[in-house]
């Protein structure tokens, strides 16, 4: 039977408003035997849209360098609010930063991060772009000429360097 694994899973916002506190958490957590540190992916606070938020993908950036054990990753990024390129440039960075030890959780999203910004907040639109991104995201990490002609994005013939430093960058989904 395979080894309980325990992770750190944080909000992004409201613990502090230093991220040298999330890093100096991720390491302690390392030190002290944790198996993974996950920041949240929110633009802000939908029920206190005046608490202060930081951005996970630079925390991350940091914890990565900071450590060299503990797995780390987003829970959750929502996709349809992102362009799928960018994610992928960005795991892909914090894979090779890590030497292979990002995972990224994705998911739908919270409506008050899309409408509060104008982006449509159909859940049938996000998992739309949530479905295509995820294609795209395993296309361009593949490492050989891209094509995709969705609904939602279009990429023609992308070449994608570098690949990701792990050969299958691990995904998770999370929903209610």
């Amino acid at each position: 039977m395979p080894k309980n694994k325990f992770g750190i899973y944080i909000a992004n916002y409201g613990i502090s408003n230093d991220p040298q506190d999330y890093i100096d958490l991720a390491i302690l957590s390392e030190n002290n035997g944790w198996d993974g540190f996950f920041l949240w992916d929110h633009v802000f606070l939908s029920s206190n849209k005046t608490l202060p938020v930081l951005d996970p993908w630079i925390i991350l950036a940091a914890v990565a360098v900071k450590t060299k054990r503990i797995k780390l990753g987003t829970t959750v990024t929502p996709l349809a609010r992102r362009r799928p390129c960018i994610v992928a440039k960005e795991v892909t960075s914090l894979d090779h930063l890590s030497k292979g030890r990002m995972i990224l959780g994705i998911s739908l999203g919270n409506d008050s991060e899309f409408s509060d910004f104008g982006e449509n907040t159909d859940p049938l639109i996000r998992s739309e772009k949530l479905d295509e991104s995820l294609h795209i995201l395993k296309g361009l990490w593949a490492n050989k000429p891209f094509t995709f002609k969705g609904k939602h994005f279009n990429i023609t013939d992308v070449d994608f360097f570098p690949k990701p430093f792990q050969e299958k960058i691990p995904i998770w989904v999370g929903g209610t």
